[in-house]
């Protein structure tokens, strides 16, 4: 998990939330909260290429890309894994994390356990996506972090700006057409993103882990109590428009979220989510403001099934996560025109998709002979 900071909506109907815990200091970390921490401190004096993946042998390059509305977001490019050669690289495979996280999201564990990694040592040429406002994105052509409007956009702009400057310089530089796999926001943003002709174009298959897209069964308590709260409203009233739990501000909230008995705060690693209530919608300003915007009183939706029926999907979710829940991914499957190819794991969480060492043997697997499958590359993974 990187960077602490991050936008909060003020629309009605959305929340941008984030958790911390470990951060804040406030609770025990669990062995996964370890991990990121540790990943975090690797990665804080240096790029991602510099501090992760050089050290550890792997060929890396970064790149920089501005999206149309002045955003510099930085890539990493893994052409091989480690005994690879550069000239030998399979089809592009695109990685976009999710919400409050970066691209070292992919390679919190080991080079055997993570899968940024195993994609590489596979003979697929890695590309990692850090959208805006991320420890590895914190540019701009004309705003600095310290600029309220650097920090006023959702995740429909990640989907409408980020997901297509990252994707076409990718498209361009390849030649090639790109497999898409997200995580949690990376999945929203991702199916956002394939409803528009000009970017579902450059792909030519997606996996989605822990997907989501409508949110009407989130059981996570400790989002549940800051909607309760209208906890980004309280924020954005008060100024605050990037959100740092390691300031007294962001303890102060999290002690108010957690003072609870029955709020347990040890185990909200997976407490990364944006809400909204009953559709899966572009992001709404308000009568007044959806009127100018778009010409109707209420946002529009994003329909999933205009997403062509000739993208080949496949989905990983758990019985356990409590973002994801599996009534809203059976939503968002029957919404599809194509039927995707399923991995439900009972076992698992939100996070356990990314950080579990089992990953590689449950979910990994499965994800890889997919990916091979549509790139028509030989399996031997």
């Amino acid at each position: 998990m990187v960077g602490p900071g991050g936008a909060l909506a003020a629309a009605p109907r959305l929340l941008v939330l984030v958790f911390l815990c470990f951060l804040a200091g406030g609770a025990r970390p669990s062995p996964a909260t370890d991990a990121l921490r540790r990943v975090s401190l690797r990665a804080a004096a240096g790029g991602l290429c510099q501090q992760l993946l050089l050290p550890q042998g792997y060929p890396c390059t970064e790149h920089t890309v501005q999206t149309d509305d002045g955003f510099l977001l930085s890539l990493q490019h893994i052409p091989h894994g480690k005994n690879g050669i550069a000239d030998n690289a399979g089809s592009p495979v695109f990685l976009q994390h999710g919400l409050f996280q970066g691209g070292d999201t992919w390679f919190i564990n080991s080079n055997e356990q993570s899968l940024g990694y195993i994609l590489a040592d596979n003979g697929f040429d890695v590309w990692i996506g850090n959208v805006r406002g991320t420890r590895w994105s914190k540019g701009h052509s004309t705003l600095s972090v310290h600029d309220k409007l650097f920090w006023e956009w959702s995740w429909q702009d990640l989907a409408e700006y980020d997901v297509l400057a990252m994707l076409s310089y990718v498209y361009t530089i390849t030649q090639s057409k790109i497999s898409y796999v997200g995580h949690s926001q990376g999945t929203i943003m991702g199916l956002a993103a394939f409803t528009m002709p000009e970017i579902v174009k450059m792909i030519s298959s997606a996996a989605l882990l822990c997907p989501i897209s409508y949110l009407d069964h989130v059981s996570a308590s400790f989002v549940l109590r800051a909607v309760a709260m209208h906890l980004d409203q309280m924020l954005v009233a008060m100024g605050i428009h990037q959100l740092n739990f390691r300031s007294d501000i962001g303890v102060q909230i999290l002690d108010s979220l957690c003072d609870d008995e029955h709020l347990d705060c040890n185990d909200l690693l997976s407490s990364i989510t944006v809400i909204r209530k009953g559709s899966f919608a572009k992001y709404d300003y308000g009568w007044w403001g959806n009127l100018r915007r778009y010409g109707h009183l209420h946002p529009p939706s994003f329909d999933l099934s205009s997403i062509p029926e000739s993208l080949p999907i496949w989905m990983g979710y758990g019985g356990l996560d409590a973002l994801a829940d599996v009534t809203d991914v059976e939503r968002t499957i029957k919404e599809l025109r194509s039927t995707p190819e399923l991995l439900y794991i009972g076992d698992y969480g939100h996070i356990d998709f990314i950080v579990s060492v089992k990953a590689k043997d449950d979910v990994y697997v499965d994800l890889m002979r997919f990916l091979r499958a549509q790139q028509g590359m030989h399996s031997s993974y």
